[in-house]
């Protein structure tokens, strides 16, 4: 499982916390790997790295990413041929850039990125309504442009998510378990 981490001063060893909280919440069957990314001013920097780290993989693909990584992520996602097969995307606090969101002009999505995803991944999307970094608002233009994505909206539980990520490893879980009997 690959773990991409946000944006910011301190935002790798923030989410090293939610990397491996994921990690106890899933287990030992599950490695997941939360590499430091490049300077997030270099979109290209982190799909390149991006692209290495897949390229690593083996087995089952299962992709997290939070904040900026996760924005990072569907970017990825929405811009590359992926040679491996994605069980699941995993979107926690991710920041909308283009109409309506940030606009932050390096990190846009194309207004048609939802369709150039590769079809057949489920994407779950999670977001607490009192997130100080990421408005909510945010949550809903996602919704909009991915209409099978499975949302999960919270209350109280801030950008970091309380450093506890638990519904997300139901989820990953689920995914897993429904994956192995199709």
């Amino acid at each position: 499982m690959l773990f991409i981490h946000g944006g910011g001063e301190g935002a790798y060893e923030e989410d090293r916390k939610l990397a491996a909280n994921l990690g106890d919440k899933l287990g030992a069957a599950y490695d997941v790997w939360c590499p430091e990314m490049p300077d997030e001013e270099s979109p290209e920097a982190w799909k390149a790295r991006i692209s290495k780290e897949l390229a690593a993989m083996d087995g089952e693909v299962i992709l997290v990413g939070h904040s900026l990584g996760a924005l990072f992520l569907l970017k990825y996602l929405s811009e590359q041929e992926v040679e491996k097969s994605v069980t699941g995307l995993f979107l926690v606090a991710t920041p909308y850039v283009g109409t309506g969101g940030w606009e932050v002009e390096e990190h846009v999505l194309p207004e048609d990125f939802a369709s150039k995803l590769p079809g057949g991944i489920p994407i779950f999307l999670y977001h607490s309504r009192d997130d100080e970094v990421v408005p909510f608002a945010h949550l809903a233009l996602y919704e909009a442009k991915l209409p099978e994505v499975n949302v999960r909206e919270f209350d109280g539980r801030g950008h970091q998510f309380d450093d506890d990520l638990s519904e997300v490893a139901r989820d990953i879980q689920k995914i897993i378990k429904e994956d192995h009997h199709a």
